[in-house]
């Protein structure tokens, strides 16, 4: 091995500074690959340039369905299913269920950001109708499919078939459990203002706050848990609120205290009889203690029964008039 011939005397002569005659010459053309995705890619240019010629778009850029709760007279078709508050007042942050337990809980799309809240649903299924307060949210349900109480469900098919074809609509102003309540949230300051307003009837629309009876009006912004929020406060109060509802009804009612987790009962009602000027002394409540075991109802609560207290404000009604049952809903902010 040492005189650097291979092993059993075969001589092998390479001559390491000339490249092989033998080398495959490579070819001029194109590989294969980079012609079938040049292919590709022109096909994708001209199908995009006739799609816009012809001015379509494509299939994926269709528009989803509008958030909003049902409005108006118009009727719906849809599926119905029960569940139980346990009590609770749902996600539009009510103290508690209705006293009837007739209440609805609505999907993403019809809930609409807590803009349903407050408002009620004639539901008709295959034994009869009842008339329910939208008050919480089913996050997995579809437009079309309510998720009623299990006093409601029973009102309308028998609770052993779970769910049932039903029909529903908007009811326009209905007679109202009682005058407006105003709830200012627990933590709120001059520096941070937030405000939930019930017995409403109709969706709101709006609701704006200047301090006392004078000063621009400010508009607050909705929640989704059914507070109307002004992140940089309103002040230190007394407040007067005007409150609107998608038919165009509106009132405004003075002498809203900063008294945060209790429930301020005006003089003022949203339509009707009670919508007009007037003085008053509201009462006041406190909220009743959040602190309670999971699970453990908290009961349900007239307006007739919160207690009252002597902080004195005013209410006074626009002249508004209350417009027909027919009456367009509006969202957008006047």
């Amino acid at each position: 091995m040492t005189d650097g011939s291979a092993p059993g005397g075969v001589d092998i002569d390479l001559d390491l500074d000339r490249a092989p005659d033998d080398r495959t010459t490579p070819s001029s053309g194109p590989t294969p690959w980079l012609v079938a995705t040049g292919v590709t890619v022109l096909a994708a240019v001209l199908g995009l340039t006739l799609a816009l010629r012809s001015g379509s778009a494509p299939a994926c850029a269709a528009t989803p369905a509008l958030a909003a709760p049902p409005t108006g007279t118009a009727t719906h078709s849809g599926k119905a299913t029960f569940y139980d508050s346990n009590g609770a007042g749902g996600n539009c942050s009510n103290l508690a269920a209705p006293a009837n337990r007739l209440y609805v809980a609505l999907g993403p799309t019809e809930y609409a950001a807590g803009a349903a809240c407050g408002g009620f649903l004639d539901v008709t299924g295959p034994n009869g109708s009842v008339r329910v307060l939208i008050m919480d949210q089913c996050p997995e349900c579809a437009p079309g499919h309510l998720d009623l109480s299990r006093e409601a469900f029973a009102r309308i098919a028998d609770p052993v078939q779970g769910l049932v074809p039903i029909t529903y609509r908007a009811v326009v102003n209905p007679p109202l459990p009682g005058p407006l309540t105003f709830r200012i949230k627990e933590g709120a300051s001059q520096f941070w203002f937030a405000v939930r307003v019930g017995n409403h009837g109709n969706p709101l629309r709006a609701v704006e706050v200047r301090q006392r009876d004078s000063g621009p009006w400010r508009s607050t912004a909705r929640q989704d848990y059914n507070y109307w929020l002004i992140a940089s406060g309103a002040g230190a109060g007394p407040y007067t609120i005007r409150v609107t509802d998608v038919y165009g009804n509106r009132v405004t009612v003075a002498g809203i205290r900063m008294a945060p987790g209790q429930v301020q009962t005006s003089a003022v009602r949203m339509y009707g009889r009670g919508a007009v000027a007037a003085t008053s002394r509201p009462s006041a409540s406190a909220r009743p203690s959040t602190n309670r075991p999971a699970g453990t109802p908290t009961p349900a609560r007239r307006p007739a029964e919160v207690a009252k207290a002597s902080a004195p404000a005013t209410a006074v009604a626009n002249p508004q008039a209350t417009r027909p049952a027919g009456a367009t809903a509006r969202w957008c902010a006047s």
